[in-house]
């Protein structure tokens, strides 16, 4: 059986949410505050962990931090708060999504459903050098990328995008954590230079660049890779 964790001091939507995952036979904990949360996380070792950001003794972002220092279990946000700077910052905490309320159950249940997938696919494991899909393969070592029968020539600036997303399968990558790790600090707001660069990967690795399969864009938020 799946634990999900859900974290939320909202009494009513709670009750929906047990309510909901039981009928689908999850197991359920609930935890009103970030305190009884991490307790009960090292107690139960959740699956899956459903997280409100507005907690009534400590801000979600600061849970994250406390269960990423022991657990990659997939974390959930499920916030009110719609700007972009608190979804980067639960991200780059670590959390694996972020879903604004008001939300549907089918779109939930759905996410839910996506990322313990994710955690029962092998991740890549230190040392893999080859990272195959039905369109295209990327070989780590030699810094190489073949589409069809033909090398792919990417940029040194397009590599090391794609390298951070392809060895992070499945997880949505943050647009400020790219732009630090690729461009650095100085140019951490230009989010221009990552949709023009996403675009220029898209046509050389895609069959459709205007309906990605592979590498995905979470509008405002960041790029995943699906593969």
């Amino acid at each position: 059986m799946t634990r999900v964790l859900v974290v939320e001091d909202d009494p009513q939507l709670v009750r929906a949410l047990v309510i909901n995952l039981q009928a689908r036979r999850y197991g359920v904990d609930a935890a009103p505050d970030g305190t009884t949360a991490l307790r009960l996380a090292a107690a139960r070792q959740p699956d899956v962990v459903l997280l409100d950001l507005g907690l009534p003794d400590m801000n979600g972002v600061d849970v994250i931090k406390g269960l990423r220092g022991w657990t990659r279990v997939p974390i959930l946000v499920l916030s009110a708060r719609q700007g972009s700077d608190e979804k980067v910052a639960a991200l780059d905490a670590g959390a694996d999504d972020y879903i604004t309320k008001p939300f549907s159950m089918n779109e939930l249940l759905a996410r839910l459903r996506a990322a313990v997938r994710r955690t029962e696919e092998a991740p890549l494991e230190p040392g893999t050098t080859l990272v195959e899909t039905a369109g295209f393969t990327i070989d780590l070592l030699a810094k190489k990328a073949v589409r069809g029968d033909h090398d792919v020539r990417l940029t040194p600036t397009e590599w090391h995008l794609l390298e951070i997303l392809v060895t992070n399968p499945g997880r949505l990558i943050s647009q400020k954590h790219l732009l630090l790790e690729v461009w650095g600090a100085s140019e951490s707001n230009k989010t221009n230079y990552l949709r023009v660069y996403m675009a220029q990967l898209r046509r050389k690795l895609e069959t459709d660049p205007a309906h990605p399969r592979y590498l995905i864009t979470e509008p405002g938020m960041g790029y995943r890779f699906e593969g």
